[in-house]
């Protein structure tokens, strides 16, 4: 399915193939704080179907607890979270559903991760697939 994304203040944009129904929701400390919410919720796509129509996010690179290093790209002008991926030779970019125009047609999340941080109060219907770390 081809989508498209965009930051709120329209500078950066993109289009992406993804499969619907493979949404997974992030929980681990990371995201809740990249997000400012509890979770994020992401999609992935392959790196030969994602394409930058418009504008160049910014990066910030996060190393992860393994020593991966990610990109974290972002709107520098109104912030919005617009991906991340590998630093060097990315093979998918995992796309912030926020973003996505056709968030509607992903279908519901199927996969959480990180469940181990979950906040207590969060509580996700229907998904099939759960882990306490990465995957």
């Amino acid at each position: 399915m081809k989508v498209e994304g965009r930051c709120l203040c329209g500078a950066i944009e993109f289009e992406a193939e993804v499969q619907p129904g493979s949404m997974t929701i992030c929980h681990c400390l990371d995201c809740q704080t990249h997000s400012g919410s509890a979770f994020r919720a992401n999609i992935s796509a392959p790196a030969a179907g994602f394409k930058l129509t418009k504008g160049v996010p910014r990066t910030f690179v996060k190393t992860t607890a393994s020593g991966t290093k990610r990109n974290l790209a972002f709107c520098e002008t109104c912030g919005s979270p617009l991906y991340a991926c590998a630093v060097e030779n990315p093979q998918a970019y995992s796309l912030r559903t926020g973003v996505l125009q056709q968030r509607d047609a992903l279908g519901t999340p199927q996969r959480e991760i990180w469940t181990k941080r979950r906040r207590p109060w969060v509580a996700l219907a229907g998904v099939s697939e759960t882990h306490d770390g990465q995957p």
